[in-house]
Parts: structure tokens; sequence; C-alpha cells
């Protein structure tokens, strides 16, 4: 009924959530068909409503139901409140949003008491018609049919995402600077040749010991473009909470998010952050081991070795001095070996101006000893450690190229199967050695509640054989770990060798040098140098591998003579 014949000033309210269906993603398609569709019927219903006077059009495309912070729908519920119109129309209530809670508020509460006229054609439900019996059960009825289906439906898009990830499909909308998606394969990611060169060069760069400031200068000079600016002239709508400026510059912290992404490896990380569910829309942070991370799932634009070597030069403390573009050659290497704390490069004028034999003196000394003097000063002069430091890397070199001789060397004589198949005979002895004693464990048992032996006999014995239990359980491991060994050095010459090999003619230091071969630089008070070399672990493990390969190809030698 249409009390007075009054006029109803309305607005068309029409919804579609990305997962309903055909929601506009491109820039030919102003907006999705279903949006149409719903327009049309609502226009089609309102030619038998002369009462009705379209004031508004409200259209939310490609927002979900469960949330009612929608733009146009907010824009509504403002005309609302500030008396601009009186009527909504919708094509179903599922359009006005698919939250049980929240619709039953606006429906039964909300518009009532704003004196609003709610429509929705296809449920058949006028505010202003005559209520029915039924209307007071089925209305809340829908609505709750309309909220399990998004729950479902969110249940159901979480768990195929999860798939995805899990399978190293990417998800994202957009790619990292340096990939792009792959026009053959869905949901795959290749090398952008162009932005990918940029992310070598960075990379490069701050092996080379340029500051992330210098190198994002450096970028903006050759007028690189951003990589915010680099998506939108390809034609994404791409945007971000970090640009400050109309066109966004390349920035200090733009390159650090660059050299902390492990995506340059290869390695695809997705599921860092989620909603608690499909009615909060709140977004929080996972813990890192419910990451999903797939190895190699695309290819690398840069080295897992040069990546490694970049995170620790970001860990170090290796601040620019002013008016210089690279840090200084030892920047955060250097550590006091008594108490640990970094070792600070000093400047000393030497010399006579007058006399024109001005110098610079630079030493290292511990900070501990400059700022507190907790500790001595372990001073040590910057040219003689430059000298300490590359007769060491060539020394080290030369032995890791020794080692390498050695290791093709024992690779040529087949003693890798004779060598495990001695130690799996040696690790059978042992688990028959176990067994024996777990049964005598079971055996002394039943002995003790016979009264064959005492209590105290029981403990004895079984102490005894679980001690025998324990050995050779140790021994299995140790056996296993020396198979282990022999295994991995059965193939190709491994990469940190080759680390070292390209450096076998050095002349002089470089920053790029001293991070690439060295982890840490450790000064003793008495001008005692120690260097831990990177890959000290691989270098101890080949090299025990080579002694006891040597020792059966030695014994065997021995045994031919004899026969």
């Amino acid at each position: 009924m249409n009390p007075e014949n009054k006029v109803y000033r309305t607005a068309i309210y029409v919804r579609l959530s990305k997962e309903d269906g055909d929601v506009a993603i491109s820039n030919d398609k102003v907006e999705s068909d279903s949006i149409s569709n719903q327009r049309e019927l609502i226009k089609e219903y309102l030619k038998s409503k002369p009462e009705i006077q379209v004031r508004s059009e409200r259209v939310d495309d490609g927002y979900s139901g469960v949330d009612f912070n929608r733009p146009a729908f907010q824009l509504m519920i403002q005309d609302v409140k500030e008396n601009k119109i009186d009527c909504i129309v919708v094509k179903d209530l599922s359009r006005l949003g698919r939250n049980y809670i929240e619709v039953g508020k606006y429906v039964q509460n909300i518009f009532p008491v704003l004196g609003v006229r709610f429509i929705a054609i296809n449920d058949n439900y006028d505010s202003f018609a005559a209520k029915s019996q039924t209307d007071d059960i089925i209305i809340p009825f829908k609505n709750l049919i309309n909220d399990a289906y998004s729950r479902d439906i969110s249940i159901k898009i979480r768990s195929n995402l999860e798939i995805k990830r899990k399978k190293g499909e990417f998800i994202g909308s957009f790619v990292a600077f340096g990939y792009m998606k792959s026009e053959d394969i869905r949901n795959k990611i290749v090398i952008d040749e162009y932005a990918g060169k940029i992310v070598r060069d960075i990379f490069e760069w701050k092996k080379e010991g340029m500051s992330q400031q210098a190198i994002s200068d450096k970028l903006n000079r050759m007028g690189i473009l951003s990589p915010m600016e680099y998506k939108q002239a390809n034609g994404l709508n791409f945007a971000t909470s970090f640009k400050v400026n109309s066109q966004a510059k390349w920035s200090s912290q733009t390159i650090g998010r660059i050299l902390r992404n492990e995506i340059y490896t290869g390695v695809l990380i997705q599921g860092k952050k989620t909603t608690p569910n499909y009615k909060i829309k709140k977004v929080v942070c996972k813990d890192e081991e419910d990451w999903i991370r797939i190895e190699d799932s695309h290819e690398a634009l840069v080295s897992r070795r040069d990546f490694n070597i970049v995170q620790s030069i970001l860990d170090a403390d290796t601040r620019t001095a002013p008016n210089e573009e690279v840090v200084y050659l030892f920047a955060g290497m250097i550590e006091c070996a008594d108490c640990h704390g970094n070792m600070i490069r000093k400047t000393v004028p030497a010399g006579s101006r007058r006399e024109g034999t001005e110098r610079k003196y630079i030493y290292y000394v511990c900070s501990e000893n400059k700022n507190n003097k907790t500790c001595s000063s372990h001073t040590i002069n910057e040219k003689q450690l430059e000298e300490v430091v590359l007769l060491s890397i060539r020394s080290h070199i030369t032995a890791v190229m020794d080692l390498e001789r050695t290791l093709n060397f024992v690779k040529s004589y087949p003693i890798g199967k004779l060598c495990i198949k001695k130690l799996d005979a040696r690790i059978m002895q042992n688990e028959q050695e176990i067994d024996k004693c777990n049964k005598l464990k079971v055996s002394i048992y039943e002995d003790m509640r016979e009264g064959l032996i005492s209590k105290e006999e029981f403990v004895q014995l079984k102490d005894e054989f679980q001690y025998r239990v324990d050995e050779a359980t140790r021994s299995v491991g140790k056996l296993e770990q020396e198979i282990e060994t022999i295994l991995s050095n059965k193939g190709e010459t491994q990469e940190w060798i080759e680390c070292f090999k390209e450096h076998s003619s050095i002349l002089h230091l470089t920053r790029q040098v001293v991070i690439g071969l060295i982890h840490k630089i450790y000064v003793y008070e008495d001008n005692r140098v120690f260097i831990r070399f990177r890959y000290q672990d691989k270098f101890d493990y080949t090299s025990v591998y080579v002694t006891k390969a040597k020792e059966a190809i030695d014994l065997g030698n021995e045994q031919k003579e004899a026969i």
C-alpha cells in the first residue's frame, strides 16, 4: 500500500563480490555482467511502481557481502541520514549483504527507525507491504542461508588457494620487481629481462660495498623507473602505501626490500598473512613456520651464495662514511678476539703539513676499549691488516685447490662402495647388539619375577645392558654420518670450491672479495689475526673425508704389495 500517494525518493543498490562470478577485470570492461543484469531487473520492476522515483544508483562491484564497509553502500546510508532518499531497492537480500546479523539489523531495526522502505524483488519482500505471518520466519531464514553460503564459499576459496600455494603456483595480484606473470602458464612467474637486469645490478653494487642510499641515488640519476612507476608504465593498476610523492623514486627502503627478498633466489614464499575468518577482514601476520615455502619454484635472478653474502653485509654494521658511496674495506667484518666487540676504524694525521710530509695513519681499535675501557685496545694498523688478510686468502685458496686435487684423486679410486659396505656391516653388528641387549633385559625381568635373581641384581644387569644399547646406538649414528660424508662427496666439484678458485689470481683486496670469502676477522692484542673463512665447515668436512679415503687407499695398496 502507498499511503496518501506518497512519492519515494529511491536508491537502486547493486553489488557483486569477486567470489560471486563475473567481476570487471580489465580496462575494456566497465562493469560486471551481473551488475548490469541486476540494474535491468530492478528498472523493469520499477516500471509498475510510479510512486518510486530513482534519485541515485549505488554500485559495489567486487565487494564481499560479509563486510558492510563498502564505499557505495556507505554513501547510500549517508544519503538516508541526510534525508535525500527514503527507499532502497535491491535484486534480493543477498545483494544487500551475506552477514546474517548485519542484514537483520538493517532490515528489522535501522531501516524501520529511519523510515526507509526496503524492497528485495526476488525475495518478494517490501517492508511497506502487508506482512504475512511467515515473514518473520522466512526473511531471517533466507538471511541465514545467504550467510551460510558466504561461509561455504570462503572455506572453498581458502582451501583452493592453499592447494595452489603448496603446488608452487603464484596467486598474488602483482609480482615482485624483476619478474612478471607468464603468458603461457597460468600462476607461473618468469623473469622480466629489463627489470631482472636491474635487480642483478642492485645485488652486485651491494656486494661491491655501495650503501642502499647510494644505489637508489644512482638509479635515480640513470633515470630508471622505480618498481611502482615501472608497473604503472606497463599498464598495471598498482598502488602502494609506500608512495609519498606524485612520482615514486627509488629509495634506500626500496633497495633494502629487494635485497632481503628471497624470491630472487627462486624461492616462492606465500601465505604470510591471513584473516581470522570470512566475517573478520582484519589482516593478521602468520608465524614464519606456517608460511608456505617452495624451493626452485621459478628461475632465480641471484644465486643462493650471492644472496647469503648480501644478507651478511646487511646484518653487519656497514654505515657509509660521509661523502662516500661505498663502505670501507673491512666494515662490519672485524671483531675483538677477546670481548667480541666491533673494531672501530680511526684516522689520525701524521707528519708535517709545513714540510709537505703530511699523511694519514689509519688503524682499528676495540670499541669496548674506546667506549668504556673494559677491554684492551687490540690496536692494529689498517695497512698491516690488509697485508695479513691478503696473504691469508692466498694461502687458503691454495689449500682449497690442493684439497680439490686430492678429492679428484680419491674419486678416481673405486673405494666408495667398499667403504660403505664395510660401514654397513659394522652398523649391522651394532644393531644386532642392540637387539640382543633388549632381549636380555626382558629375560632378566622374568628371572627376577621367578626369584632366580634379586631386585638389586636385576637393576645392575639392566643398567649394564642399557649402557651397551646406548653405546651401540651412538656407534650407529657415527657410522651413518661417515656414510653420508662419503655419499655427499661423490658428486661434481662443490660450488664453494669454485667460489675460492675464481679468485686464484688475486693481487689486491676489494670489498667484494672480502665479503665473498671471509666470514669474520678476529684481532688479538699481540697483533695476531685469525680469519674464519666462509664455507669453513664444508672445508673441514671434505678434509675429513679425503683423509679417511686416502687411508683406505694406502691400506689397500699395502695389502696388494703383501700379496
